[in-house]
């Protein structure tokens, strides 16, 4: 260290005299420490204005120090990158692919390493695919992976159990060129011959190790063309396509500077540095060291695009080095809880917890109401609550609180209760836009439901298709469409045309009214459209699965196909309606667990995970995460009818989990005009979480 720190400084003093005698300014004179976090200091006290580090390093002091980067280092393809993070596989074994690596054998370059450690686990443990307790990740990498060769690893014989030593079968799993399934080559032979389903390695792996590029008799007769790689949102590209489909983009190094620097003038210096000048800025052999205040291989300086380090190094990178970052790990977790019953659970819950040495350890909060909840949480008084969609918005934007963690009603991993989506006959042509719907029939579910009238409302208004005037949407909605039938909208005041497409009872009466009308509810509306009431239907996205195909016996739809009818998109278009996931209104979200920014979410998901699979089963006589019965309520600390927890993957903030269609739905709808006794938000979160719990309940 003392000779690296010498050599770094003897660099430094003569870049600046080269500088000097170029007439570049400012002038640079050279401040030496011993350590990375004693040059952050330097920068925070003002002693020092600028110094290089990798990106895992600035990750590190950020943690601590603020400061921001001036530049970025890169060699000749000018995009500051390092290497990009890959999964490969053979093209053969044609069913896998991200989502369903679990249980699958690994091979990894080595513990600890950046491609084969750091970037794909903090990736699967940060998309919320590998859960961690406690930061155990060598347990959670034991637990997701049938089998690995994780050269370095100790104390898990399953994470050696694909590694194969030297050629006499000595240093198995060692970190080092004794194993053969060592570093990038070794993973990839490791995935070559056969040993592993998925190699970690960086993107020119593959290309060094096939088409006659590596001469050794394991690769003589690999081809590029039989790799894949594993992208980010399930699908699998050639190798070559790696800038598009990867885990993680490794950026270069980068300068940071103090906050009171301007980060043009560092920019600017470098970069005449290395045209006025012949100084070996990029070459640190005449000094002794490798590496030395710059990488030996970059050979030009970038300006930031980014100022704020998260923002610089992009956000894969930065979740997959928090996921595995061990330093914030909380050894209590204080739970909130509203009632005595609920009270109860939490105590049975952390007794069982604790007998089954999961951590961190459950505390009960008490508190007199989700308002005082989120007071404690954001007060460090209490750790966590599960809220729904409207008490999330709340949670988030007054509190600054965020999610660690969803319930999931299906057993899937998307976090949505269900999708509102506006449904047509696939024959009528007539409508591809929203625009074309003004002067058509509609059919929604009732008057203040969710999917059924809250959600569309909340688009047309956002489109400025309508335009309430003092919040008279129902007036807006009827000088829209032609007619509809919205029942519930039978009310003094309203206009008749909301109800002039609705059939009534099975006698004819009660039209209109909700709960009564033939045409209410998700089934109700979409009937109303069936029947040629409507032209357009707003409901849930399942509705037409389960009165289709055969799922339904009614008379009215037994002989009904979901091929006949297609979703209308917001943007203007129109889909399959199995293509819900990205042609819907908005995604009603579910329950998630709220906490403070700084809580370890990982954490907090690695133990309710760890938790469910001793508990979250729906029979015998001991504790039951997702049954309240024995409590004397229902829905204590989580929903009944919850399958799973989830992680949040890329919802990390309320507004990622609520989604902006939802929240927009909140907010376009907010009536100052009615706000007497409760204020605007709050009358139009009690009306969503009124029509959300019904839908809940059913």
């Amino acid at each position: 260290m003392v000779h690296n720190l010498r050599s770094r400084k003897n660099k430094c003093i003569a870049m600046a005299k080269a500088f000097s005698d170029a007439g570049i300014n400012p002038s640079l004179v050279c401040v030496s420490d011993s350590s990375i976090t004693g040059c952050a200091r330097k920068l925070m006290t003002s002693h020092a204005d600028a110094f290089s580090l990798s990106a895992k390093d600035i990750y590190t002091i950020g943690k601590e120090a603020t400061f921001k980067v001036a530049a970025g280092e890169s060699d000749m393809d000018g995009k500051g990158t390092t290497y990009y993070a890959v999964a490969v596989v053979k093209k053969s074994n044609s069913a896998i692919n991200i989502n369903n690596l679990k249980g699958k054998k690994s091979c990894h370059t080595g513990v600890g390493r950046t491609a084969g450690w750091n970037m794909p686990l903090g990736y699967l443990i940060d998309s919320g695919r590998m859960s961690v307790m406690g930061c155990d990740i060598t347990q959670g990498v034991a637990d997701f992976f049938s089998a690995s060769c994780i050269p370095g690893i100790q104390g898990h014989p399953s994470l050696c159990q694909l590694c194969i030593g030297d050629q006499a079968g000595q240093n198995k799993c060692s970190a080092s060129p004794s194993e053969r399934y060592y570093s990038y080559e070794g993973a990839f032979r490791c995935l070559a011959e056969g040993a592993g389903d998925v190699a970690f390695v960086k993107h020119t792996t593959v290309r060094n190790n096939t088409n006659g590029n590596n001469m050794d008799p394991w690769a003589q007769n690999l081809l590029s063309s039989d790799y894949q790689l594993l992208c980010r949102d399930g699908t699998k590209a050639p190798v070559t396509d790696y800038q598009t489909c990867h885990l993680a983009r490794v950026p270069s190094r980068g300068i940071v500077v103090r906050n009171e620097v301007d980060s043009n003038v560092v920019y600017n210096m470098l970069r005449e540095g290395l045209e006025k000048t012949n100084f070996p800025m990029f070459s640190s052999a005449q000094y002794g060291g490798r590496n030395l205040m710059f990488s030996d291989m970059s050979t030009m300086f970038l300006p930031p695009g980014m100022e704020e380090y998260k923002a610089w190094m992009g956000s894969r990178y930065y979740n997959a080095l928090r996921a595995m970052d061990c330093t914030d790990i909380p050894k209590v977790l204080r739970w909130c809880v509203l009632s005595d019953g609920e009270q109860k659970k939490c105590v049975d819950m952390a007794n069982a917890f604790l007998q089954k040495k999961l951590t961190p350890d459950i505390q009960c909060a008490y508190a007199n109401s989700v308002e005082q909840c989120m007071q404690k949480i954001q007060n460090n008084e209490a750790d966590a609550i599960t809220l729904d969609g409207g008490f999330i918005y709340t949670a988030g934007k007054d509190h600054g609180l965020v999610p660690a963690s969803g319930e999931s009603y299906t057993g899937g991993t998307d976090g949505s209760v269900y999708y509102a989506v506006a449904v047509l006959k696939k024959n009528n042509m007539n409508i591809h836009t929203f625009r074309e719907l003004e002067g058509t029939t509609s059919c929604h579910t009732g008057y203040g439901r969710t999917a059924g009238w809250n959600v569309p409302m909340a688009v047309l208004i956002e489109k400025a298709l309508i335009r309430p005037q003092e919040c008279q949407v129902p007036q807006a909605a009827a000088e829209f469409f032609q007619a509809s039938c919205v029942p519930g909208a039978n009310r003094p005041g309203f206009p008749s045309s909301l109800c002039e497409q609705c059939a009534g009872d099975s006698k004819g009466n009660n039209k209109c009214v909700r709960d009564m009308d033939r045409y209410d509810g998700y089934n109700g509306a979409f009937r109303c459209m069936v029947e040629g009431s409507g032209e357009v239907a707003f409901v849930k996205h399942t509705t037409v699965f389960q009165n289709t195909d055969g799922n339904s016996t009614e008379p009215w739809a037994i002989n009904l196909e979901s091929k006949n009818f297609q979703l209308l998109c917001p943007h203007g278009a129109r889909a399959e309606v199995t293509q819900y996931g990205q042609c819907n209104l908005a995604r009603v979200p579910s329950h998630a667990v709220m906490v403070r920014p700084n809580t370890n979410a990982h954490a907090v998901f690695g133990l309710l995970d760890k938790a469910q699979a001793f508990f979250g089963g729906g029979t015998g006589s001991g504790f039951r995460m997702f049954d309240s019965s024995k409590y004397g309520g229902a829905d204590y600390i989580f929903k009944d009818s919850t399958k799973k927890m989830i992680g949040v993957a890329d919802k990390k903030t309320y507004q990622d989990w609520l989604g902006q269609s939802y929240i927009q739905s909140l907010q376009v709808l907010d009536c100052p005009s009615s706000a007497t006794a409760l204020s605007s938000v709050s009358l139009v979160l009690v009306a969503l979480l009124s029509s959300l719990l019904t839908v809940l309940s059913m």
